[in-house]
């Protein structure tokens, strides 16, 4: 299947205060970002043309950029105004947005003490996600050999482009293996998440979680944490070790791209899509309806 590549798209995208044709949305080949890392960005789906948690992706994207050291030229609200006129500039409903803020080429360094901080927004249509009937066969995932840093390493608290490496290594290596993603452990040798999910374990119809305080606590794990709480459920945020896999009954992942999506093996260990999973699928599917239609009211 053809896939169109990212850099020769009709649309416009949002770039430093300005709607540009898609393919005028450049930087130059010495940003520090691209040689850095400097870079932080944001991954949101809009449901029926409403950006679900816009206020919460920007307030991260801005803390983002602090963490890496630097103050984003515009503020929350003007993000948002951006991120709404790109989807209804390029006549987008259920879609994928992106922004991204990234230190320019003024110097080329490490210390970049007078580089301009650029922020663009771009969207491009994503399908209707799929019902959970759907989803529920669950994924296939294998052990990542790379492991997240410990926090006195990494910004971890930030979603930075340079943390992703490691992810996509995982992911390459998972997929040529033929699994769809990697579970990585943290530097510890503890359970942490995968390649661009947040994960849960069900056990004995308690839901654990790792405590995220080498990765990111996940805006849409927040979510589901809380609409597990609603039906009742007991959710547990500690340290799990992978050895535990042996006795759990269902594992799913959390995020903006996969939503709610079961696993159904990791290497020798097979899950099944239970009943919490489908019930925690359904109610965040109604959630993001809900908000859309709440959204357009």
């Amino acid at each position: 299947m053809s896939i169109l590549p990212f850099d020769d798209r009709d649309g416009v995208i949002w770039y430093d205060g300005e709607l540009m044709p898609w393919r005028d949305a450049k930087l130059h080949v010495l940003s520090h970002g691209l040689h850095y890392g400097s870079c932080v960005f944001e991954g949101e789906r809009s449901y029926a043309g409403r950006i679900f948690k816009i206020e919460e992706h920007h307030d991260r994207l801005l803390a983002s950029g602090k963490l890496l050291g630097f103050n984003l030229p515009y503020s929350r609200q003007e993000i948002d105004a951006a991120a709404v006129a790109v989807l209804e500039a390029n006549g987008i409903v259920d879609g994928y947005i992106r922004p991204v803020a990234w230190r320019g080429s003024e110097m080329m360094a490490v210390s970049a003490q007078q580089t301009k901080i650029h922020v663009a927004v771009a969207a491009w249509q994503w399908p209707a996600y799929f019902a959970p009937e759907a989803r529920l066969k669950g994924i296939r995932m294998t052990m990542a050999d790379w492991k997240r840093p410990s926090p006195e390493t990494a910004p971890c608290r930030s979603k930075a482009a340079g943390l992703y490496m490691i992810c996509t290594l995982s992911k390459h290596a998972a997929e040529a293996k033929g699994y769809n993603d990697a579970l990585m452990l943290d530097y510890r040798g503890l359970i942490a998440e995968a390649t661009g999910a947040n994960v849960f374990l069900v056990q004995d119809g308690k839901i654990h979680t790792p405590t995220p305080d080498c990765f990111l606590d996940g805006i849409t794990r927040r979510t589901v944490i809380e609409l597990a709480k609603r039906r009742g459920y007991e959710v547990i945020e500690r340290a799990i070790k992978p050895k535990e896999l042996a006795k759990t009954q269902e594992v799913f992942l959390t995020g903006t791209a996969v939503e709610v999506t079961p696993v159904a093996e990791i290497d020798e260990f097979r899950f099944a899509a239970g009943e919490i999973t489908r019930n925690l699928m359904n109610d965040y599917d109604t959630l993001v309806r809900k908000h859309a239609a709440a959204s357009a009211a």
